[in-house]
Parts: C-alpha cells; sequence; structure tokens
C-alpha cells in the first residue's frame, strides 16, 4: 500500500541543480522537502563521471550557496597553474556528501530518498523494494532533472557498433591494460578534450579535438579555437586554461567528416565520409550530449517547477535563483519573467542568444531590490562584467552603473544578432 507524505516540496533529482535549489529552500525559508534521487548518494551525473573529470568553471562558483567548494586558491601545478582552482569528480562529489549529510538532513527539514525513481503523477518508488510514496495535493514538483545532463557511461553510442571494435567509455580509459595501435576519440566536446589531455598526459599519440569561437574575442582570450584556418561550428561552453588549449594543440589527425554513424574493424563511417583506422585501435566514446539543447519551458507551472538555466551555462546558481524566486515572490508571471530560460548553446551563433537572455534577465533582477539583495550575498553568482570594487562609496556608483551598461551590451548583441540573421538569410 503507497505510503503518503505532505513535503512542501517534492524535489526530483538530487544532482547539483537539484542540489543547489533545495539549499536555498533550507537557508532562505522554513520549507520541508522530499529530496527523490535514482543514484544512491547525492551529485547526479558527477557519481558515474569518469574518474579524471573535473569542473568545467572555477569551484568558487559551484556548488551551493550555503557552502563553499574547495578552498577558494589559485591552482599551483599542472595545466590549470595560475588558474583558480577546478574540483575534481571525486571532490565534488564528497562536497554534495558533506551538504547532504551535515547541512540538508541535520535541518529536520529534508527528507533523502535515494535509490528513488519517480513515477509520475505525484509519486515514486524505490528501486530496491518496489514501495510507492505519492506525495498530497498541496507540495510544489520541483523537476531537477529536465536539463538531462548525461555522460558517456549512462548512455550507449548513438552510432552503429560492429563487432569486433574495441569501443570503451571515458569511464574506463584509466582502466586499459594494454598499449594500442591507435587511439580516437569520439566527439569534440568538452568531454572529448579531457580525453585527449588525459591521454596527452600518459604519453600516448596524439589524437582529436575540437575548435572555438569569434576573432575579437579569441584575441582577447575570452574565447579560444585550436585550428586558426578553421572556423568552428559549435560553441559548448567549454572551459580550458592556455596550458591545456596548447596541449589539445599536439593532437595531429582530426576527421572532419560529421557525426559516427558506424565503427568496425576495418572502417569508420560518418555522416560525409569514412576512413580506415590504425589496426588495433581503442575507441573512447564521447558523444554523450552532456548539456543537450532542450526545448525551453516555463520554469513556473502552477504547483510544478522546471529548474533550467536563467543564466549562461550556470545551471546549480540557476536552481539557487528560482528557488529564490519562488521563496520570495507570489505572482507567477512575476516569477517566469524573472525566470527567463537560457538555452544551452549548442552552435556558433547560439553564442548571441544565450549572451542576450543572459543580460536581459539580469536587467530585470536590478529592478527588484529583494533580489539584488540576495545576488549580493548569493557566493554562487558571478559578477556580469567584473566584480565590485571593495571601497563602499565606489562599490555604490559601481552598482548605480550597472543597469545602464547591461542595457547597452543588450543593444550591441540585439545589432549584433540582426546582423548575424541578416547574413544567414542572405546566403539561403
Amino acid at each position: 500500500m503507497a505510503e503518503t507524505i505532505s513535503p512542501d516540496y517534492l524535489v526530483i533529482g538530487a544532482g547539483a541543480m537539484g542540489m543547489a535549489f533545495v539549499d536555498t529552500l533550507v537557508s532562505d525559508t522554513k520549507a520541508t522537502v522530499a529530496l527523490v534521487d535514482r543514484y544512491s548518494r547525492p551529485g547526479g551525473h558527477w557519481t558515474i563521471a569518469y574518474p579524471f573529470v573535473r569542473l568545467h568553471q572555477p569551484s568558487a562558483f559551484y556548488g551551493v550557496n550555503s557552502r563553499p567548494l574547495g578552498d577558494d586558491k589559485v591552482d599551483q601545478i599542472g595545466l590549470n597553474k595560475g588558474m583558480s582552482e577546478l574540483a575534481t569528480g571525486d571532490e565534488v562529489c564528497a562536497y554534495f556528501s558533506r551538504v547532504m549529510h551535515q547541512t540538508f538532513l541535520p535541518s529536520g527539514r529534508v527528507a533523502y530518498y535515494p535509490m528513488h525513481e519517480y513515477v509520475g503523477k505525484g509519486e515514486f518508488r524505490s528501486i530496491t523494494t518496489g514501495k510507492i510514496t505519492r506525495v498530497g495535493k498541496g507540495t510544489r514538483l520541483v523537476d531537477a532533472t529536465y536539463m538531462k545532463v548525461k555522460v558517456p557511461a549512462m548512455s550507449p553510442p548513438s552510432y552503429e557498433v560492429l563487432d569486433g571494435v574495441d569501443l570503451i567509455t571515458p569511464s574506463d580509459l584509466a582502466k586499459i591494460h594494454r598499449p594500442y595501435g591507435g587511439y580516437t576519440v569520439v566527439g569534440a566536446g568538452k568531454t572529448g578534450v579531457d580525453a585527449c589531455l588525459w591521454l596527452l598526459a600518459s604519453a600516448t599519440k596524439d589524437a582529436s579535438s575540437l575548435d572555438d569561437l569569434f576573432l575579437r574575442l579569441e584575441a582577447c582570450g575570452r574565447l579560444l579555437r585550436i585550428d586558426k584556418e578553421r572556423w568552428p561550428t559549435m560553441f559548448r561552453c567549454a572551459i580550458l586554461s592556455i596550458p591545456e588549449l596548447e596541449q589539445v594543440k599536439r593532437v595531429g589527425r582530426i576527421i572532419r567528416h560529421g557525426r559516427v554513424m558506424r565503427i568496425s574493424t576495418s572502417q569508420v563511417t560518418l555522416e560525409k565520409g569514412s576512413y580506415r583506422p590504425v589496426p588495433d585501435t581503442l575507441y573512447i566514446d564521447c558523444t554523450a550530449d552532456a548539456l543537450a539543447r532542450l526545448k525551453p519551458v516555463p520554469v513556473f507551472g502552477g504547483n510544478h517547477i522546471t529548474l533550467q538555466p536563467v543564466r549562461l551555462c550556470q545551471q546549480v546558481f540557476s536552481a539557487a535563483f528560482i528557488a529564490h524566486v519562488d521563496a520570495t515572490y507570489d505572482d507567477e508571471s512575476v516569477k517566469n519573467e524573472l525566470c527567463g530560460v537560457v538555452p544551452h548553446p549548442d552552435e556558433t551563433t547560439d553564442f548571441l542568444s544565450v549572451y542576450l537572455q543572459t543580460y536581459r534577465n539580469r536587467l530585470k533582477w536590478f529592478a527588484r531590490p529583494r533580489t539584488v539583495a540576495w545576488l549580493k550575498q548569493a557566493r554562487l553568482d558571478v559578477p556580469p562584467l567584473r566584480s565590485p570594487p571593495e571601497d563602499p562609496v565606489e562599490a555604490a556608483s559601481f552598482d548605480a552603473s550597472q543597469p545602464a551598461i547591461i542595457q547597452a551590451m543588450c543593444n550591441k548583441f540585439e545589432l549584433l544578432q540582426k546582423v548575424s540573421e541578416d547574413v544567414i538569410r542572405a546566403s539561403v
């Protein structure tokens, strides 16, 4: 017989976004929460990611608002030397475990249901016993799984792999027990770059990688590309240090024939061609779409909350911000206006639209004093342009100037977007 519980919120998914959302509720409200997750420990995809994965952004701006991640230091060694520390996957998992067991559960307001799956209509089921639990009609449902973050270990490849082909995910790369005649990294996203860096650091032969974005941003070091003879076709928010970029440039052979369709021992077939692989090749599958471009839906819809980014490539901040909005404002139209969805970018032309929506959101936040106050104390908030000065008088002047500056940025992006659209129409 199903058990009925009546928390204020049922949060589906204990990954980064779900944890950031719940943390704000625990810190800023008296709400009770049931947190349901299919994995045995909090952290979502981090719990099954490849062993050499690191954060794609500084640790200082990741995690939950109430607890810093890392030591807020600058790395002294390695390819990230001189840059803000990037937590390892193990560090992220340990961090989320501490948040759960040292903050959420001791609050007495969070009930954690690991190894449970949400089955719909306010019900979730134990994976181990099959027991059904349902929530009452007054409980708000928060979908923290909508963005469907994936790593290669979570799904099979999307292309055909014939018998005799050695194909692994990055999770198994550190387990190989013999040298191979060649290594092919399938996929040119951040996971692919990580695999290349690991292979290069392990003194293997050069393999494949990616390219990146616009000349002016490239000139000032804001965006990077590996091959300056080619324009990139995708923009996915990957982060690299200059030393890492130089390492990836060592990759000699890049196959540019579209997506992989089939792999056999004698031939790799792609959308626009094929090639004969080196004998005894080990393939590392890095094609899982960790940040899929999904159709935006309203964040707030009656009794249902769908967590999505409201700032470019900042999922955990977005989840915390959405929780703040829900706890602060009553009007659903106001909530959705403040939480304009910023879809994950995919193509290079998406750069303009996602930055434009990010800045538009920020302008709306500036008009809400309670939100401005929340942003000032939010550890996860990355300043949109630069950090404010420490002097109180200068900081006040800086804060007052931000709306006009960001409005000017919006105007520039709108103009560039129109020019880009005109060019696309002219080329059709």
